[in-house]
């Protein structure tokens, strides 16, 4: 989906602020797989150019609406990554303020590809929000390879991004 090759993998590691990160796992040890690859750059921020998954839901009732949950958590998943982040005013111990709380715009939305996968169970898996995991490690090992840096901390905001840059 993604043409992920050997060649390319190794190629993207030179191609200055590009990259692209894959991550999987299984929601919560009994239901969905699913796999998340995602490609960005990285220039002042990081912009997130497209997302694939594949996953295994078991039997898919309502493609339509698995494909919707899997497409949200990406989603939503980014934005925990690339913006969410509470501030505290320390007089009064509370947030700043929820007006300016940082959150993905649909702008900053990437094109993302779905594929469900046949699997062998004859039973529905949850797919809940089998995606959120998968695609912040997607996205931290994309920026990674983009970087030729571990970033740790989150969210991957320009400021850290510049320090980690700066003490490199």
């Amino acid at each position: 989906m993604a043409n992920w090759s050997e060649s390319e993998r190794h190629a993207s590691r030179h191609q200055a602020h590009r990259g692209k990160g894959i991550g999987f796992a299984q929601y919560k040890n009994r239901a969905a797989y699913a796999a998340v690859i995602v490609e960005l750059e990285v220039e002042d921020s990081i912009r997130l150019l497209r997302a694939w998954c594949a996953a295994d839901a078991g039997l898919v009732v309502n493609p339509d609406a698995v494909i919707n949950q899997l497409e949200g958590g990406i989603i939503q998943s980014a934005s925990w990554v690339l913006k969410e982040q509470v501030r505290f005013d320390t007089e009064s111990g509370g947030p700043i303020d929820w007006e300016t709380y940082p959150v993905l715009r649909f702008s900053e939305v990437p094109e993302i590809a779905i594929e469900l996968v046949e699997g062998d169970s004859d039973i529905p898996l949850g797919v809940g929000e089998a995606t959120a995991g998968p695609t912040a490690a997607a996205i931290g090992n994309a920026v990674s390879r983009a970087l030729g840096l571990r970033m740790r901390d989150l969210p991957l905001t320009r400021e850290r991004i510049m320090a980690k840059l700066l003490a490199h």
